[in-house]
């Protein structure tokens, strides 16, 4: 039985592949944080984490360059822009 949602299209896929990668990318750095693992264990988790990272970040960029195009098609020129976006200060903050 295939446990993968059914895409509708590729707008609802994104999401869906974040959040799948970013939970595999979590129980990743688990198991190598343990130190459990074999040497090679370790380099194929590592390898597979790495993969999941590229992942993640094409699914940021994808939605990051949507809001801006929101952003541009919301108001007139000017009115609102991106800012980068700080973990630190957000954390922080909230």
């Amino acid at each position: 039985m295939n446990s993968t949602p059914p895409k509708n299209s590729a707008d609802e896929a994104v999401p869906a592949d974040f959040e799948r990668s970013l939970a595999e990318l979590e129980t990743i750095v688990d198991k190598l944080e343990q130190g459990d693992l074999s040497l090679d264990e370790s380099l194929r988790h590592f390898e597979r984490g790495v993969q999941l990272t590229r992942i993640c970040q094409s699914a940021l960029k994808q939605a990051e360059h949507k809001v801006d195009i929101l952003l541009r098609k919301s108001g007139e020129p000017g009115q609102l822009e991106a800012a980068p976006f700080d973990a630190d200060e957000n954390e922080r903050n909230g």
